[in-house]
């Protein structure tokens, strides 16, 4: 009996001792390759979580281009173009080039609408960076501004740059908002939702596979 108690002791210490070193010895998993640019995102599955490990916030997603709108040459003041036939649900994103003064809409990657935009001045400069659309209001007349009218109002910034229809074929300069014809403001504004981003950029010329979190 004490033989047999033995040699279950010994058998058990291999096991324990062969455990060890299999798991010594495995190799991590190596890291997975980024999708290509112009295919569906796939979300990896959620790492598994205990009662005493809180879940992270959500990351903000890269916004890649997936599609531009075929159109031939620059776009004139007052010109505007919109297309949203089979392009897929996904988040709303805007884009606002300085340089080239031009607004293009994106939905999940794909181009549905652009035009020529009206901004600011250098005393009045139409800001830089990445901003969420804060509140909206389709009738809206400027407090700051001698009450002009900002139709189809999308506020960026709490001291009054927004996005909001305007006269675009005159030419004239902003206070730092970004105006665009009327009927493209109305068709924006029924397209966006509070929160949804909007990125003001110098020069930044977007194309497919363009990637332009953080810009």
């Amino acid at each position: 009996m004490n033989a047999r108690l033995l040699l279950a002791s010994g058998v058990l210490a291999i096991a324990v001792i062969v455990g060890v070193f299999a798991l010594s010895s495995s190799k991590p998993a190596a890291p997975v390759a980024r999708i290509a640019a112009v295919s569906p995102a796939r979300t990896p599955a959620p790492a598994a979580q205990t009662s005493a490990q809180p879940s992270a916030p959500p990351k903000d997603q890269p916004f890649v281009i997936k599609r531009i709108l075929p159109i031939e040459g620059a776009i004139k003041y007052g010109d505007w173009h919109w297309d949203e036939a089979e392009v897929p649900s996904g988040p709303i994103v805007v884009t606002v080039d300085l340089d080239a003064r031009v607004l293009s809409v994106f939905r999940g990657g794909y181009e549905i609408g652009t035009t020529a935009v009206l901004l600011g001045t250098e005393d009045t400069p139409t800001p830089l960076g990445v901003f969420p659309i804060t509140e909206k209001d389709k009738d809206h007349v400027s407090n700051i501004y001698t009450g002009a009218p900002m139709p189809y109002m999308q506020r960026l910034t709490n001291d009054g740059i927004t996005l909001h229809g305007s006269k675009v074929e005159l030419g004239y300069a902003s206070h730092g908002c970004v105006g665009m014809p009327v009927d493209f403001a109305a068709k924006l504004f029924a397209t966006t939702k509070v929160g949804d981003k909007v990125y003001i950029t110098r020069g930044k010329q977007v194309g497919l596979g363009d990637d332009l979190a953080g810009a």
